[in-house]
């Protein structure tokens, strides 16, 4: 190949006589656009400065322009989740004991251009900054908020009589305004993360605790005794109405045996008068002369006549009567 026919001999003139230039130039333009564009990453957003002040917000992860620098800078803010905890606060509660206390929250700068710059001039892109600041914040807020709860509230062997969710609900409340407008960050959940009690708050705790449970004891002892009483009570209105049932039926068994004997006894006198009389004689023998009964009567008067006349004769009837009926 000859040298007149070689690549480099083919280009124009102009090209040979200036190529550094034209490779400089190239390289400039490049390192120009370099410095005109950037990059937004997700979970941030890129705050557009020119001398100092910010112009424009880019928070879609993408590429994005600006003059090039000194005019226009660029600062990132991060729009991560965060956590931050406000360590262990001793509060006082409503009904005066003192608690110990560990709150956490999660908090982001919101992905709102106008949040972003108020956070950017009030930490100046410095979330450590904000962290402290809001530690201050949920010390703060622990203060006023648990006064509101009396201890059993949060400390109770009662699941039920529990509120720390209502206690997280006001926290939550009342920092996230104060944040949003100071900070411009949003604070998405409260929590608490440790309660305990000082030695005397746990004293009181204790006998608070064994006070309602001798209040429960006591209580269902009540109830026990009453339903005892209520039983007893029962028993006794039961018996008498069974008692009286029986003392009705017997008194109705009683008169109806009365009539019943009364129809036989005029039965049976009617049928043998001397036989019905000596044998009613007998039946009162038996029932006035025990074992160990002894008696001195005239064996003339009834009903012991019988025992000298004998069956046939009348019961009743003296000797001195037969005469004088003789006698007529």
């Amino acid at each position: 190949m000859s040298p007149e026919s070689s690549p480099i001999s083919a280009a124009p003139a102009w090209l040979r006589r200036h190529g550094r230039i034209v490779a400089a130039a190239f390289i400039v333009l490049i390192a120009l656009l370099a410095a005109c564009v950037f990059l937004v990453e997700p979970g941030q957003a890129v705050v557009v400065t020119r001398i100092g002040n910010p112009v424009r917000v880019q928070t879609s992860p993408g590429l994005g322009w600006r003059i090039p620098a000194p005019i226009e800078t660029t600062i990132a803010v991060d729009l991560r989740l965060k956590t931050t905890s406000s360590g262990l606060q001793d509060v006082g509660t409503r009904d005066g004991l003192r608690i110990l206390v560990q709150a956490y929250m999660a908090w982001q700068v919101p992905d709102d251009p106008q949040r972003i710059r108020q956070f950017l001039r009030a930490v100046r892109n410095q979330p450590d900054v904000a962290a402290d600041q809001l530690r201050s914040f949920v010390a703060s807020a622990l203060e006023i908020t648990v006064s509101g709860f009396d201890l059993a509230a949060l400390v109770n062997t009662d699941a039920t009589k529990v509120r720390l969710k209502d206690l997280e609900a006001r926290l939550l409340e009342r920092l996230d305004e104060q944040a949003l407008n100071v900070y411009g960050v949003k604070i998405l959940q409260v929590g608490l993360e440790r309660l305990t009690l000082p030695s005397e708050t746990l004293q009181a705790t204790v006998q608070r605790m064994a006070a309602e449970r001798h209040t429960v004891a006591a209580q269902r002892q009540a109830d026990g005794e009453r339903a005892a009483a209520e039983i007893v009570s029962n028993a006794d209105r039961d018996a008498r109405v069974l008692l009286a049932k029986a003392q009705t039926d017997a008194a109705a068994m009683d008169a109806k045996s009365r009539v019943d004997a009364a129809a036989i006894y005029a039965k049976s006198y009617g049928k043998d008068r001397d036989l019905f009389t000596t044998l009613r004689s007998l039946d009162t023998l038996s029932s006035v002369v025990q074992s160990n009964t002894t008696l001195v009567l005239r064996s003339d008067a009834a009903p012991f006549r019988i025992l000298v006349d004998g069956p046939g004769a009348t019961a009743g009837a003296i000797p001195a009567a037969k005469a004088n009926g003789a006698a007529r």
